[in-house]
């Protein structure tokens, strides 16, 4: 991880990076605490941003106290947590459920809302829950 820094993103973009890092750092951490707003996507994306801009702040990220764990069970394993499950599948079909009842949305609009939370509800759910056990 270390050399993917100085060959595959340009100087220029590396300030840009580390900017959206510390950006879903924040909102990640607003997620730990906050009901409705995720944790552990923003996390991963600032990882992904701190990869290609500062791999000091990469390793910090992925070794802290509060969110390496998660992001460690995602990089070696693609684990998302029950939990999270739970409130991503739940934040999808409360959307839905407003875009389809309540807003003054087209069908076409409620239509592809639904076909693009599908995909985002399978793609959770198609993932473990737990870190394997045993081998």
């Amino acid at each position: 991880m270390r050399g993917m820094t100085e060959k595959h993103t340009p100087v220029a973009l590396r300030p840009l990076y580390l900017a959206l890092g510390w950006a879903f750092v924040a909102l990640g951490a607003a997620g730990s605490v906050l009901p409705v707003l995720p944790t552990t996507p923003f996390l991963i994306l600032a990882a992904m941003c701190f990869a290609r801009s500062s791999p000091r702040l990469h390793g910090w990220l992925y070794n802290h106290p509060a969110f390496g764990a998660t992001l460690r069970d995602w990089d070696r394993h693609r684990v998302i947590p029950l939990h999270a499950k739970v409130l991503s599948i739940g934040a999808m079909a409360a959307s839905l459920a407003y875009i389809a009842l309540v807003s003054p949305a087209p069908g076409y609009v409620v239509a592809g809302t639904a076909a693009v939370m599908g995909y985002g509800a399978w793609f959770v759910l198609s993932k473990p829950s737990r870190v394997p056990t045993g081998g």
